[in-house]
């Protein structure tokens, strides 16, 4: 699932994640929040909501958003919104070796966490070697980082009490920014979590801070720290008395003592509360910009318009040729339409995507066209060569026939044995622009002959599928985006965690027999680890530029429009920067309230 409000993420280890939450609309399950606003209104604080509940506060099994990552963990350095490069944070300096194997990290002084306890070097060994590089803790985080083909881990170790290294076993250019996110967590609380094994022989760790855990016993490092979180209405978080920045005259920062999310799981109730006063800021959709735009002044806020927003969406055919337990995961004779090559851009040709963004996006969007988000100095222009697929139905029949298909008297398409093609898309119910967008597919693919039963599903129900039990036939869906491409990988390895169009079972998950991958798919994987290898950027891009030919050319996803990165945020609010990569508090440390 999109989601177009970042409001408060931590670093591009989000570009991995399938995002369910902004867009939802289910029941309703939250108070007004002026309510609670008026309560405390003596401190100054920022209100907004989120559309669902956090569903762990344990950050390295988290792989979901919205969760409260970025508000109560740094890392040891930090991506910069507004220049793109890498800034520091926990870390006050890094220095590469000559041969580029090793990275050794200078932490600052005076570091502490919530509960007081110095946070040293030793924290920094622990939070990498016992939990991201532990094999018995799975984590998103350790396949971010493992580098070239033999798919090996750095190794870290304590230099002196200040100075920490990593070493790598071959360059690897996007190390800085997979260690912007990989959150440094706190030995003293944890440790014998990690040591002490259940009944099962896993560590205790992976129930630890759950949701249901007190919040005074989640101990962090970033600008809050939980305070309260009621189920199902909100999450308070207060100003973290540890928190190492300071502001220009050496005051303490975050300078907002209070945030409040509020829990509203339905988009209308928001903009409600947004229009009424309870709320400080909202993602602004598509449907919702014409009501707010004209109300700006006299509501005391601005909409921010970021541009292309650094997500995509996109429909994928579900590739996989395995079977479980002797059954098929895909029919195969629906499985032989989806694995042709023509079949799939048929389809990518027969989607008006202009007419998605006139109707559903209201002209707010862009058409999408590649893996990699606009901003990313990798990203391939159609001007530079990269593929597109504009509407053109006459196109799309002439690849069907092709490939074999046919039609009928009544011009319903039927493959070469005579099988009518007919399908189930799937994607996440209550998500009204994903909704319009199937509606949209349904009639356009129908232009072509195909029957298309689009099914929105309850989240925990759509995922399942999706990484579970594989037995789906075509989905919509959509990732995060940034600036370095290989916070992808998994996606595109074929062995990784989120390459879903053909997913391999991961640990603890039934095998599947006759799993294959094939050479475009491998070749795309291959690339991968090439670039990330590769340290000449203007090579790097080049090697990119041909993963997105490729990507493209097979369309394993087939991307459909890119919406604007759009927030409303009260006037109250000064030192705002907004960015399509960071959105409208990404730099939450330096904003005031000043009315």
């Amino acid at each position: 699932m999109q989601f177009h409000n970042k409001v408060f993420t931590i670093a591009k280890r989000f570009w991995i994640l399938i995002i369910l939450a902004a867009f939802t609309a289910v029941t309703l399950a939250a108070c007004n929040p002026s309510n609670f606003r008026s309560s405390a209104a003596q401190i100054p604080q920022l209100v907004t909501s989120i559309l669902s509940d956090p569903k762990t506060f344990n950050y390295p099994l988290s792989s979901e958003v919205p969760n409260v990552f970025g508000l109560i963990y740094e890392g040891l350095i930090t991506e910069n919104y507004d220049t793109g490069g890498v800034d520091p944070a926990l870390a006050e300096s890094w220095e590469i070796s000559d041969d580029k194997l090793k990275i050794v990290f200078t932490l600052r002084e005076g570091l502490k966490w919530s509960d007081g306890q110095p946070l040293t070097v030793d924290d920094v060994v622990f939070t990498y070697n016992d939990i991201y590089l532990n094999p018995a803790i799975p984590t998103d985080i350790r396949d971010i980082m493992r580098i070239g083909e033999s798919r090996k881990l750095p190794t870290v170790r304590k230099v002196d009490n200040r100075r920490v290294e990593f070493a790598i076993p071959e360059p690897f250019a996007p190390f800085l920014r997979s260690v912007t996110g990989a959150a440094i967590l706190p030995a003293h609380a944890l440790r014998e979590s990690v040591t002490t094994k259940d009944a099962e022989g896993k560590p205790k760790f992976l129930q630890k801070w759950g949701v249901d855990t007190p919040p005074e016993q989640i101990i962090v490092n970033g600008l809050y720290k939980i305070e309260r979180y009621d189920t199902s209405e909100r999450v308070v978080f207060r100003r973290n008395p540890y928190y190492w920045r300071k502001g220009p005259k050496g005051e303490a920062q975050p300078y907002i003592e209070k945030l409040v999310w509020q829990i509203v799981e339905s988009t209308d109730t928001s903009l409600l509360q947004f229009r009424s006063g309870g709320l400080d800021s909202i993602a602004v959709s598509p449907d919702y910009f014409s009501l707010l735009k004209v109300q700006e002044k006299q509501g005391n806020f601005k909409i921010y318009n970021g541009g292309p927003a650094t997500g995509t969406t996109f429909v994928l055919f579900n590739l996989n040729k395995g079977s479980r337990n002797g059954k098929p995961l895909v029919d195969p004779v629906k499985s032989r339409w989806f694995n042709t090559v023509e079949f799939r851009q048929a389809v990518a040709y027969a989607i008006d995507r202009q007419t998605m963004i006139n109707n559903i996006y209201r002209g707010l969007g862009q058409p999408q066209d590649s893996p990699i988000s606009v901003q990313s100095p990798y990203y391939l222009s159609p001007k530079e060569g990269l593929k597109v697929y504009d509407y053109n139905l006459e196109k799309a029949k002439q690849l069907l026939l092709k490939a074999g298909f046919k039609y009928n008297a009544q011009n319903q398409l039927l493959d070469s044995e005579g099988n009518r093609v007919r399908f189930t898309l799937l994607t996440n119910a209550g998500n009204k622009i994903r909704e319009a967008i199937g509606s949209q597919i349904k009639q356009d693919l129908s232009k072509i002959g195909m029957q298309v039963d689009f099914t929105p599903l309850a989240w925990n129900t759509y995922t399942d599928k999706l990484a579970n039990t594989l037995d789906w036939e075509a989905s919509m869906l959509g990732f995060t985006g940034g600036l370095e491409p290989n916070d992808g990988a998994n996606v595109w390895n074929p062995e990784g965690g989120l390459h879903m169009f053909n997913q391999k079972p991961q640990a603890g998950q039934k095998p599947i027999e006759g799993w294959e991958v094939a050479p475009w798919e491998a070749r795309i994987g291959e690339l991968y680890i090439q670039a990330a290898r590769e340290l000449d950027e203007s090579k790097r891009k080049a090697i990119y530029a041909e993963t997105q030919k490729i990507t493209q050319e097979n369309l394993p996803f087939i991307y459909l429009v890119n919406q604007y990165a759009l927030s409303a945020v009260r006037d109250r609010f000064e030192n705002i920067r907004f960015s399509a990569l960071g959105g409208a508090f990404w730099n939450l440390y330096e904003i005031k309230i000043v009315k």
